[in-house]
C-alpha cells in the first residue's frame, strides 16, 4: 500500500478520480502547507509558505502509482517532468505522510487564495 495526498482533479468526485478509484482502499481528509495555483483545468501546488491546502489522503494499492505518474507526467528523478513526486507530511497530523505531486514554482499562474481546489472551482462557476 502507498499513501498519496491529492488536492485537485484526483479528489473524490472530481474529473480524474476514476484513475485512482480502482486502486483506492481508504480516503481521509488532510492538508499540507504550500501555495495552490490555477493552471486552468487543474491546479498546481508549490511547497512554499504556511498556507494550508485542503485535500485527501488516498491509501492505494502499489500498482496505482504508475497510473498516477502517467497522469501527472512524472517520468522519474532528473527527468523532464510536469510535476515532481515528493514525500510530504500532513500539516495537521504529522504522523500521516506520503507522496504528493508538486511544481517547483508558480509558472506564472494566478494563486488560488482559498487553499482548496473544490472551493475555488465552485466560486469560478
Amino acid at each position: 500500500m502507498i499513501c498519496v495526498f491529492v488536492y485537485g482533479t484526483l479528489l473524490t468526485g472530481e474529473v480524474n478520480h476514476h484513475i485512482a478509484a480502482p486502486y483506492l482502499r481508504h480516503v481521509e481528509p488532510g492538508a499540507v502547507c504550500g501555495r495552490l495555483y490555477d493552471f486552468g483545468p487543474y491546479p498546481g501546488l508549490v511547497l512554499e509558505g504556511e498556507e494550508r491546502i485542503e485535500g485527501e489522503w488516498f491509501q492505494l494499492d502499489d500498482e496505482a502509482l504508475v497510473h498516477l505518474d502517467a497522469l501527472e507526467e512524472y517520468y522519474g528523478p532528473g527527468q523532464s517532468n510536469d510535476y515532481e513526486r515528493v514525500w510530504v507530511r500532513d500539516a495537521l497530523r504529522p504522523e500521516r505522510e506520503g507522496w504528493i505531486y508538486v511544481w517547483n514554482d508558480s509558472r506564472g499562474c494566478a494563486p488560488i487564495r482559498e487553499g482548496s481546489w473544490r472551493v475555488y472551482v465552485k466560486k469560478k462557476s
